[in-house]
């Protein structure tokens, strides 16, 4: 019986190592000490499951961990504890021109981003044109990625998102720049192109989670919080989280404030 699962994680968590100085490193290892530096948890004890077809976003403030699952879901980076398991083909654009040699030319990162997400020259050669043509770079696209701008970059990035074949679709800010005709656009193709996949979508834009998906994770300091309806995330993340953060960054100011006056 075939799995009905697309992505299934269970107590996923990723810890990165802290960047002590090299002096403090040498001085240790001369005296036979271990490092006090025992690293940071960027996610933590991550249990969830997303059915095929579903689309689901991942709600979260800076530092949150979002990049980090969708890179641990990827493959592009391991988890340090817990089992990721994936069904299907899986694909996507991971941060604003992650892959992109900024020597290459736009078509051929087109050509690499293809054989990197498992598609053939042939599957490519039949794809490239529609590719450009939807990213509206026809003019560029034989120029270096290293002259784009940002706008132009996540532009040719979601085009090849959406055009290569996967079951499995990651979307990580890809809105957040460029023009409001190309967003709208690039929200028309989400719902067109990718009709059926399963879609896991990163963004600040409650307007864009409610166009794209069903189902939301709320992530706070690296755990899940809430996974469930996307109206009740979202009012989740806004009502609590947002403000909680806007108030504890108001009092570091205040704080600042009151330390500056003290010593001026």
């Amino acid at each position: 019986m075939e799995e009905d699962y697309a992505i299934q994680l269970v107590q996923v968590g990723k810890k990165y190592k802290e960047n002590a100085s090299r002096l403090f490193h040498v001085r240790n290892k001369l005296l036979f000490r271990k490092s006090k530096k025992e690293g940071k948890w960027s996610i933590k004890d991550i249990s969830l499951t997303i059915q095929k077809g579903e689309s689901v976003a991942i709600l979260g403030d800076n530092g949150s961990g979002k990049s980090t699952l969708l890179k641990v879901i990827l493959g592009v980076t391991s988890p340090t504890t817990g089992e990721v398991k994936i069904n299907g083909k899986i694909g996507g654009l991971i941060e604003l021109g992650a892959g992109f040699q900024k020597e290459l030319s736009g078509r051929e990162n087109i050509y690499m981003n293809g054989v990197v997400l498992g598609l053939t020259e042939k599957e490519i050669d039949g794809i490239v044109d529609d590719v450009i043509e939807f990213s509206e770079l026809e003019d560029h696209i034989d120029k270096p990625i290293k002259t784009y701008s940002s706008g132009m970059k996540i532009r040719l990035g979601f085009s090849i998102a959406i055009h290569v074949n996967s079951d499995i679709v990651l979307l990580d800010e890809v809105l957040a720049v460029g023009d409001q005709r190309f967003r709208k656009k690039a929200l028309r193709a989400i719902r067109e192109f990718l009709k059926g996949k399963t879609i896991v979508f990163v963004s600040h834009s409650a307007h864009q989670v409610r166009a794209v998906c069903e189902k939301a994770v709320v992530l706070d300091k690296g755990e899940v919080i809430y996974f469930g309806d996307v109206d009740s995330a979202l009012e989740l993340y806004e009502n609590e989280i947002v403000e909680r953060n806007d108030k504890e960054i108001e009092e570091k100011n205040e704080e600042n404030r009151q330390t500056d006056s003290i010593t001026t």
